[in-house]
């Protein structure tokens, strides 16, 4: 880049975070990779065994170690950290992986961890996320695509989210908790079990309150899948009534859409039970 100067000279400047190109103050092991059209800015540090894919951004003062791989597209903003190791008192170095998508939004201070090998041995990130400031997501999670996590949003390690789901600010799960797909984690709930698929969690400890009708709507999911979400939701909030009755009496019907399919599906596969 070259600017004009107040005095009419003229002056050249490393490529700014959104122009494309490789500031010189960036701090780039040898052993990264760095995909055409992608951008580091100044003071970023991208460490040994990352791959950066075409078109990130990495902006200035973000963190990026390895072993790490950005696909296409991701925009990492200042002090972010992504790929640092996982905080696990049993981790002694082991080699361990962050995969992440394409078209992710890691905004600032945002922290992202590598696996362990008691998990799988790698953090999984989808396509089309938005992690808002502050939020954190520990080792050994799985989260899908198009999810939304509000500031200060927090998954613990071995959480798997599904698609679309969304956090409110300053929400909490636990360990080794599933969150469904288009559900809603309301800002400050605290989870300690699964949030079922298409609701609405809320409260310390989190419990359902709703159907997530925007995040249908969103979606646009039909007025039949809608009904039977909502028969089950109903189902799900009935005092003392088993969730393998309701998965029982759900899963025999021939009529179930996907949707609610799945959703029974989900319920089928608690294993540390379900947010009610």
């Amino acid at each position: 880049m070259t600017a004009q100067m107040s005095d009419g000279a003229k002056a050249d400047f490393p490529a700014a975070a959104g122009f494309g190109g490789v500031d010189p103050r960036a701090a780039i092991d040898p052993s990264a990779e760095v995909g055409e059209g992608a951008t580091v800015g100044p003071y970023a540090v991208v460490g040994a065994g990352v791959s950066i894919g075409a078109g990130c951004v990495i902006h200035a003062h973000a963190v990026v170690q390895g072993p790490t791989v950005l696909g296409p597209g991701n925009a990492v903003h200042p002090f972010a950290c992504l790929g640092g190791e996982p905080q696990d008192l049993r981790y002694r170095g082991e080699p361990t992986t962050l995969v992440v998508g394409r078209d992710n939004i890691f905004r600032e201070h945002v922290t992202v961890n590598r696996g362990t090998e008691h998990g799988g041995g790698s953090t999984r990130i989808g396509d089309s996320n938005l992690f808002m400031a502050c939020c954190h997501v520990a080792h050994d999670c799985a989260v899908g695509d198009h999810v939304v996590m509000a500031n200060h949003a927090t998954l613990a390690g071995h959480v798997s989210v599904g698609d679309h789901a969304v956090f409110g600010g300053m929400a909490a799960v636990g360990p080794f908790l599933r969150v469904g797909e288009s559900a809603m984690v309301a800002a400050g709930a605290m989870l300690e079990r699964d949030a079922p698929p298409f609701c609405i969690v809320a409260g310390d400890r989190a419990r359902l309150r709703a159907i997530n009708r925007v995040g249908l709507a969103r979606r646009g999911i039909g007025s039949g899948a809608h009904r039977q979400i909502k028969a089950i939701f109903a189902a799900l909030r009935e005092r003392g009534r088993p969730v393998a009755d309701i998965v029982a009496d759900w899963g025999s019907r021939q009529d179930l859409s996907p949707e609610a399919g799945r959703m029974i599906e989900f319920l089928a596969a608690a294993q540390r039970g379900v947010a009610r």
